[in-house]
């Protein structure tokens, strides 16, 4: 099995969805730079339109589903985060969709691989085929999987007390409470300085520092959410 095959059992071990349409799935995998010469090649472009209109469809679903007391107002801004080609591009990353891509010479020489552009586009295209090949069903459950992060960015509310929203943050993406833990305590009595450690099950942990511990553990709370791009 050479390289780019094993990047695509990868893929699809990731995603939780083995294709049976194989072309469908090449199709998707496949950026037009491939199809600019003399030879005509399928690529993604036409499923990427599809996959734009399933990957809507899916997060308005979900936060509908997740959030019953949010308004309109707060579905729209958080589906429109969800839906980015930003976020799609990170997910892509996430599946390890830059490894399993066609791409021609000339486009992944110039960093195609890690292109924003490239990798959002791509991954609507593979949402789109999961749709094709399996369904909404099937379609729904990738996109539980792979939008887990972003689904439980979206729940946390910009400005919350830090330490709620990191508790929500964790919850949403189906992981234990964060962890806090006391690193060291100095000074004098009258003027402490409190340093404190907080761990998130699948995330580095973070440390903040306060003149009370709880001061320190919100610290350490806002510095985890600020690294992991939720505030």
């Amino acid at each position: 099995m050479d390289k780019r095959a094993e990047a695509i059992a990868e893929l699809e071990r990731r995603l939780g969805h083995a294709f049976a349409d194989r072309e469908l799935l090449e199709r998707a995998l496949t950026h037009a730079s491939v199809g600019s010469g003399a030879r005509k090649v399928a690529h993604n472009e036409r499923l990427e339109f599809l996959g734009d209109r399933v990957l809507g469809l899916l997060a308005a679903e979900a936060l509908v589903a997740r959030h019953p007391d949010w308004r309109e107002g707060e579905l729209t801004r958080r589906h429109a985060t969800l839906v980015a080609g930003k976020t799609c591009a990170e997910v892509a990353r996430r599946v390890g969709m830059p490894a399993a891509l066609r791409l021609a010479g000339g486009a992944s020489k110039q960093g195609g691989r890690d292109n924003d552009r490239i990798l959002g586009d791509a991954m609507e295209a593979l949402m789109a085929a999961v749709y094709l090949d399996g369904g909404l069903q099937a379609a729904r459950a990738v996109f539980a999987a792979a939008w887990t992060d972003a689904l439980a960015t979206a729940a946390v509310e910009i400005g919350r007390e830090p330490k709620t929203a990191l508790q929500e943050w964790a919850m949403a993406a189906g992981r234990p409470l964060p962890a806090y833990r006391e690193v060291s305590r100095s000074g004098p009595d009258h003027a402490p300085l409190f340093v404190v450690e907080v761990e998130v099950e699948g995330h580095a942990p973070a440390r903040g520092v306060g003149s009370a511990l709880r001061e320190a553990e919100k610290a350490a709370a806002r510095a985890l959410l600020d690294r992991e791009g939720v505030l």
